[in-house]
This record gives C-alpha cells, sequence and structure tokens, in this order.
C-alpha cells in the first residue's frame, strides 16, 4: 500500500494556472516556436519581448505580433542583464518568465537556464526538460474551463492527442454552464448572508484543487448547529457531484430560478434531483439520406431519424427511408412541384421555425447531401439567423454512389482524370450554361432529366447567334461521346439506359422516366459496359445491397457449428 510519502519517488509536477496579466516575458530566439510561445503570452494578457539580431530570419506570425505592437523586438543577442533590466518596475525591473527557443544544444540556452534558475525566474528551454524549470501544457479552454495535459517532456505530440480525446468527450457548452453555476453558487450565498447564516468570506478557502470532503455524505441532523453555516455549499455540491454532465452543461437562466426556488423550499435536502428543467431550446439538423437504399444513411442521420420530434423530408426521400420513422413522428413531405418550388421550401422553413420556437427537435431530411444542391446552406443561414444554428450531417451523394452502383468508374486511369457536377436546372428553372468538352472528363448532371434534349443539344451544337462569346467559343462535345441514365440508384428498381449523346434523348423518351435520376457523361461510361452496335441498353433492377445483406445472415442462421 502507498503513502504520502512514497508519492516523492515519481516526481509528480506542481500544475499551477498562472495568471499573467500585464507580466513580462523574454522569448529568446525568433523561430516559429518563438511565434507559437508569443501567441500564448499575448493570450494570457502579458507582454512578450523578443530576443533576437537582425541576421535572424523573423517568423511572419511573429513579425505579425510585432506589426501590431502586441510584442516588443530588440534586433540584438542576448546579454545577462536583460533578465533584470527588461521587467516591470512594481517588480524591480526582474522579467517574469524567459522562453528559449534557441534548443538545448545552443550555448546560450544552458547559460540562460542557470542565470534564471539563480535569480527564481521561471524558464523554458525547448526540447531540453532538464533545463526547464517549467513546461507548457496541451490546453483546451471553454470559456472559465481550462483543461491542461502533460508528458513532462517526453510525448508532446501525445499530448495533444490526449487533449483532444478529453475534449470530444465533454458537453458542449459546458463553460457557460459552469458561468452559470457560479451565479448560483453567490446567489446563494447573498441569500445566507443576508439571512445572518454565513460571514462575509465569500468560499476563500476554496480553489479548483480542493475535492469533496470526507463529510460530504454525512446525515445533518435537525439539533447540529452548523449545519445551516454549510447547507449551501453541501447542497450545490450535490448538484455538481451527481447531476449527469451532459444535464450540467444544459443548464438555462429559466433553470438557474427553479434551482434556487428549489434551494428555498424543505425539500432541497432530499430532492436535488427532481428539479424541474424547462423546456430547451429547439434543435435542428439538416441530414442527408443518401442515394436511395436505407442501409446507405450515416449512423449519425439514423439517431437523428430515431429522436427527431418532426421530420420535414422531400419529396424524393425514398418510402424504404421513411419506413424507418417511428410512428409517434410526425412527419411533413415537401409539396414540391414544378413551379410551386419556392412556396413549398418558403412553407418548411416556417414550419421548422415554428417547430423550433415551441423547444422541439427538428430534422430536415434531404435526399443525397444537404450541400450538393440541396438548399441546405440556405436553409443553414436561414435557421441560423433566427437564433437556431444547424448541425449538418453529410449525406451519400447520388452524383458519387449512383455511377458506382452503375459500374461507372467516374475517374479510371487513360480514360478520366476529373469529376464534375453539374446541375441541369439553375435558380428559378433556368438552364445553366453547359461545360465545355474536355476528353479526360466525367460530367454528372444533376436534375435535368426533364430537359435532357435541350441539354444534348447545347452540348453538340453551337450556340444560337446572339449568345455570349464563351458560349460560341466552348469546345463542342462529340456526339459519340459515351453517357448513361442512372435512375433509382442503389433501389431494388434501378435502371441504367446506357448509350451516347447522339441516342440518348431518343433512348429516354422510348423508355420512360423514373425519378429521380441523373445523367453521367464521358468516356468512363463505357469503360467497364459497352452498347456494342446497339444505340441504347437497358439494364433493370439492383440486388446488391440485399444480397450483402443475406449473405451477412447466413451464419446467425446456421449457427457456429
Amino acid at each position: 500500500m502507498r503513502d504520502a510519502l512514497s508519492e516523492h519517488a515519481t516526481q509528480i509536477p506542481l500544475l499551477t494556472a498562472v495568471n499573467a496579466d500585464s507580466q513580462v516575458h523574454l522569448i529568446v530566439g525568433a523561430d516559429p516556436l518563438a511565434a507559437a510561445r508569443c501567441a500564448k503570452s499575448v493570450e494570457a494578457g502579458a507582454k512578450p519581448t523578443i530576443i533576437a539580431p537582425d541576421t535572424e530570419s523573423l517568423q511572419y506570425t511573429l513579425a505579425a505580433y510585432i506589426e501590431k505592437g502586441s510584442a516588443q523586438w530588440i534586433r540584438r543577442e542576448f546579454r545577462d542583464d536583460d533578465l533584470t533590466s527588461l521587467g516591470r518596475e512594481e517588480v524591480d525591473y526582474i522579467v517574469d518568465m524567459v522562453f528559449i527557443t534557441l534548443g538545448g544544444n545552443h550555448p546560450l540556452s544552458s547559460h540562460i537556464s542557470k542565470l534564471c534558475r539563480r535569480l527564481r525566474i521561471p524558464v523554458n528551454v525547448s526540447d531540453t526538460p532538464e533545463l526547464c524549470t517549467f513546461s507548457l501544457l496541451s490546453t483546451y479552454s471553454d470559456g472559465p474551463l481550462h483543461i491542461g495535459i502533460t508528458t513532462s517532456g517526453r510525448g508532446c505530440k501525445l499530448a495533444s492527442r490526449l487533449k483532444r480525446e478529453i475534449s470530444s468527450i465533454l458537453p458542449p457548452h459546458l463553460g457557460s454552464a459552469i458561468d452559470r453555476l457560479g451565479t448560483v453558487r453567490k446567489r446563494l450565498w447573498e441569500e445566507d448572508f443576508g439571512a445572518g447564516l454565513c460571514d462575509a468570506n465569500f468560499d476563500v478557502d476554496e480553489d479548483d484543487s480542493t475535492g469533496q470532503k470526507h463529510t460530504f455524505n454525512n446525515l445533518v441532523t435537525e439539533d447540529d448547529v452548523n449545519a445551516a453555516k454549510t447547507r449551501r455549499i453541501r447542497w450545490l455540491s450535490q448538484i455538481c457531484e451527481y447531476w449527469p454532465l451532459q444535464k450540467l452543461a444544459a443548464i438555462t437562466d429559466l433553470d438557474i430560478d427553479s434551482i434556487l426556488q428549489a434551494y428555498s423550499s424543505k425539500k432541497a435536502e432530499t430532492d436535488i434531483n427532481k428539479i424541474q428543467v424547462f423546456e430547451k431550446k429547439g434543435r435542428i439538423i439538416l441530414a442527408g439520406s443518401g442515394p436511395g437504399h436505407p442501409d446507405l444513411l450515416t449512423r449519425a442521420t439514423y439517431k437523428a431519424i430515431q429522436s427527431a420530434d418532426i421530420i420535414l423530408a422531400d419529396k424524393l426521400v425514398p418510402a424504404p427511408v421513411l419506413e424507418l420513422i417511428p410512428r409517434r413522428t410526425e412527419v411533413h413531405i415537401a409539396r414540391k412541384f414544378p413551379g410551386n418550388a419556392d412556396q413549398a421550401q418558403e412553407e418548411f422553413l416556417c414550419m421548422g421555425l415554428d417547430a423550433l420556437q415551441k423547444g422541439r427537435r427538428v430534422l430536415r431530411l434531404k435526399q443525397g447531401d444537404p450541400y450538393l444542391y440541396g438548399r441546405g446552406g440556405e436553409e443553414f443561414e436561414y435557421f441560423r439567423a433566427e437564433g437556431y444554428t444547424p448541425v449538418v450531417l453529410p449525406g451519400i451523394t447520388s452524383a458519387l454512389s449512383a455511377p458506382v452502383f452503375a459500374e461507372i468508374p467516374a475517374t479510371h486511369r487513360g480514360v478520366s482524370d476529373q469529376v464534375l457536377v453539374c446541375t441541369g436546372t439553375g435558380r428559378k428553372g433556368a438552364a445553366p450554361e453547359p461545360p465545355t468538352y474536355v476528353p479526360t472528363q466525367t460530367v454528372v448532371f444533376l436534375m435535368v432529366l426533364h430537359r435532357i434534349s435541350t441539354l444534348v443539344e447545347n452540348l453538340t451544337v453551337n450556340a444560337a447567334e446572339g449568345c455570349d462569346e464563351s458560349s460560341r467559343m466552348r469546345t463542342l462535345w462529340p456526339k459519340e461521346t459515351p453517357c448513361a441514365i442512372i435512375e433509382r440508384a442503389s433501389c431494388s428498381d434501378q435502371r441504367v439506359i446506357r448509350s451516347t449523346l447522339e441516342h440518348i434523348c431518343q433512348a429516354f423518351e422510348s423508355e420512360g422516366s423514373r425519378p429521380p435520376g441523373l445523367l453521367v457523361v464521358g468516356a468512363s461510361c463505357h469503360v467497364l459496359h459497352k452498347p456494342n452496335d446497339r444505340r441504347w441498353i437497358v439494364e433493370d433492377g439492383f440486388r446488391g445491397l440485399d444480397e450483402i445483406q443475406s449473405t451477412a445472415e447466413i451464419p446467425e442462421m446456421n449457427g457456429t457449428g
């Protein structure tokens, strides 16, 4: 069993938080590390002074701090008396802290370190722990919350990784919650002090290093004369210790009033976990449902579907995805049809905002990816302006996945080295400018099948007189260019029509429409499948994902024997 004395052998560093406001920090060196040290000092409210001769190349970030006046540059070599002459007047001009970024092999590093130790000045030497009296931590900050990680100079890159891992599991807005709990603490003290239950000192005996006392959960009896004096601290400690972090981080100003009312009541000692939490602010998620098959949903979007109070779905979100929505959830399908798209969009925005104002969880479910011709950016701006910043979940876009399910490699060595994604329907239904022909490019056109004949004509025929010069000068697409129409990609009724620009319109008219669909144009369309002498070929149906699922179930069905 270890005791307190055995801890001395481990040489545990004393971790502190330093108030560096108005301190003078001396930085010897002008490299990128010096710039990083300068940034930390400025952030902490200190006044960094860089000592480096003109012959050294000043790192550009460091130069920016000097130009703004946030840091001072003394353009010469270090002198011993710099430690005792460049500081603040109130501490007899001794500098408060020294950073040396020259490296441990530089003769000045060891020399300055010895001088600093003799003068009791904290010193840090880059990459040389034995010359340091302190080291900087890898820190995460959220308002008043600051978390620091140190590996004692043995694993600096790992410290950064650990910081990210630890901070990622913390709930958002925890710093704001700490501020609010601090407000509760002060108001409780003011109430007790006004009632004569405590003295004028406000928790002067506590700091962040103080843990829960051994009397934390002791039974309090009515004849305990000191109970009233410590009641507020014990009560608030119960909240901080036992409430889940997610609940603490979600505390609002309305919750503060509820907490204070509960404290004033006799139930405060026993019903601490039953304090009413007021209805929280509504939340909105913009999510993509992928190309069609429900197995192609991201796990995040699936969870959003299961937890939403109301779902506003595009009309093209396929039925198998909509069938995942729980029966209890309110669902609305966009009433978008030709000529009504803008009105339907406005209707959805108003519907979503109304639900958010009622504190509901709103899921705006889109086909494909929200930001790829899905108006996701417009909706983000709208809800953010109303005070509700959406969480955006990506979806697998059909622009890249549909060619995969149609066995078309969008890029292929020696055939295609680039992919262009275009829309066939611009703002207010206008036809966008078609792209120029690039032999090694695969172009995916979304929302274009309803005007495919116009698009093909624009791609293959010279622009009419009166058009701008760029339209007339672009390179036309050869009519023999391979292309393919892919409809309902990844679904069981997927259809692929393979042809060329010369015959694709006739093929589409002959075979009919099965939306949603897209057009892929480029030599890559005939890499794995060629119509040969036929004008077009049609491939109907797709069971690939279902076959994967059934194969995965076989071991479970047959057992392990």
